[in-house]
C-alpha cells in the first residue's frame, strides 16, 4: 500500500513538473509554432540546464511543397523520404554543425601532446609544402585562417565527394590558390578541417571516422552520430546526428570538457576553442551573410553576447550560453538562409527569458 502511494506521488509530481515546464516555456513553444512553416515545416528544440533537459518540443506542419522537396532531396541521396515527427532520436545530416565535433576531435590529440596547435601541416602532408602551403598551422586550420582561396562551400563539398581517398583530397587542396598570408585572412570554408582531419589520420594510422567514433562518439554515448560510409570523411560538413546525441556533446562543452564523471577534453582545450580568432589584424574574405559580425574560435562561432554555436546549412542550430549555463539544439531541415540569424537571436532571447 505504501509503495503504491509513493508511486502515485511520483507520478503526480512528474505531471505537475511537466505542466510547469510547458507553462514556463510557453513563449518558446509559441515561437516554434509561429516559425516552423519557414523552417521546412518541421522542427524539434531541446534545452538543457542544471543537469537535465528542461524543455523538449517538436512541431510538424509540413505542407505538400515541403514534402515534394523532401522527396527530391532524399532520392538524390538514395534514400526514402520520412515525414514523421522529429523526436530526440531522429537522425539526419547536420552540415556545418559537424565542424564543432571535428574541432573537438582534433583537440583530443592536442590534449595528449600528439599534436600542437603551432605544428605546421607540411611536416605531416608534404604535398602541401610542395605547393607553398606547408607553413599553415593546426590553429589556422581550425579557425578558417589558412589563407587558401577555397571554392564555395557547396561546390567544395560536391568536389570532395568525388575523391577516392584522403590523400587525393589533400592533393586537390594543394592546388587551390592562396589569397593571403596564413593567419591574416579568414575564409569560412571546408578546407582547414579537411587538412586537420588528414593530419590526425597520418598521426594515428586510423581513419577519421574511426577516430571520431573512438574519441568523441563512444565516450559521449553518441550512438547515432557518424560521418557516414563515404570513401573520404568530410570533417567540415559530413556528419549525421540526433538531438539527443548532439545534446550530449553540448553538455560536455558546457561542463568544461566533462561528461558523466569523465573528462573528454581538458578545460584548457575548451577555453582555446572559445577564443575569437578574428582579430583586428585578420581580414574577413568570406563569412556567411547570416553570421555577419560574429567572431570565430575552433569549429564554433563566437556570438556578441558571449554565447557560442555552430549552425548548419540545413538550419540545425546547436549553441551554448556559458554565462547562463545552458545549452540547446534546434533541429530543422531547410535551405532558405534569409533572416535566419535574426530568427535564432530571437529564439535565444525567448529561451533565456524563460529559464
Amino acid at each position: 500500500m505504501k509503495r503504491n502511494f509513493l508511486l502515485l506521488l511520483f507520478f503526480i509530481g512528474g505531471l505537475v513538473g511537466n505542466v510547469f515546464a510547458q507553462e514556463q516555456f510557453s513563449q518558446v513553444s509559441q515561437w516554434l509554432d509561429n516559425h516552423v512553416d519557414d523552417m521546412g515545416g518541421r522542427a524539434i528544440l531541446m534545452v538543457y540546464q542544471d543537469g537535465k533537459i528542461v524543455y523538449s518540443q517538436a512541431v510538424n506542419r509540413m505542407n505538400n511543397r515541403q514534402k515534394i522537396l523532401g522527396k527530391l532531396i532524399a532520392s538524390r541521396q538514395g534514400k526514402i523520404a520520412d515525414f514523421s515527427d522529429y523526436t530526440p532520436n531522429s537522425k539526419q545530416p547536420i552540415a556545418s554543425c559537424s565542424k564543432w565535433l571535428s574541432a573537438a576531435l582534433i583537440m583530443t590529440f592536442v590534449d595528449e601532446s600528439k599534436l600542437k596547435l603551432t605544428d605546421t601541416v607540411g611536416r605531416f602532408l608534404p604535398v602541401l609544402s610542395k605547393n607553398g602551403k606547408g607553413a599553415i598551422t593546426i590553429k589556422q586550420c581550425l579557425s578558417h585562417t589558412t589563407g587558401i582561396l577555397s571554392p564555395d562551400l557547396r561546390e567544395n563539398l560536391k568536389e570532395m565527394r568525388t575523391v577516392n581517398s584522403m590523400d587525393e583530397a589533400i592533393e586537390q587542396i594543394a592546388q587551390y590558390p592562396v589569397e593571403g598570408q596564413a593567419g591574416k585572412v579568414f575564409r569560412y570554408s571546408n578546407t582547414g578541417l579537411q587538412i586537420a582531419g588528414a593530419v590526425v589520420e597520418k598521426i594515428s594510422g586510423k581513419s577519421f571516422e574511426t577516430l571520431f567514433a573512438e574519441r568523441i562518439a563512444w565516450p559521449l554515448d553518441m550512438k547515432n552520430t557518424d560521418f557516414g560510409k563515404t570513401k573520404v570523411a568530410l570533417p567540415a560538413g559530413g556528419a549525421s546526428s540526433t538531438p539527443n546525441d548532439y545534446m550530449n556533446f553540448l553538455t560536455m562543452i558546457l561542463n568544461k570538457g566533462r561528461f558523466r564523471e569523465k573528462q573528454i577534453l581538458s578545460e584548457k582545450s575548451i577555453a582555446e576553442m572559445q577564443v575569437n580568432r578574428i582579430t583586428t589584424e585578420v581580414k574577413v574574405a568570406y563569412s556567411p551573410a547570416e553570421a555577419g559580425g560574429l567572431g570565430y574560435g575552433f569549429g564554433e562561432w563566437i556570438m556578441t553576447d558571449g554565447a557560442i554555436g555552430s549552425p548548419g546549412l540545413f538550419g540545425s542550430f546547436p549553441w551554448i550560453n556559458n554565462d547562463k549555463k545552458y545549452c540547446a539544439f534546434l533541429m530543422t531541415f531547410y535551405l532558405k538562409t534569409n533572416g535566419r540569424q535574426e530568427k535564432y537571436v530571437e529564439l535565444r532571447k525567448q529561451i533565456e527569458a524563460s529559464l
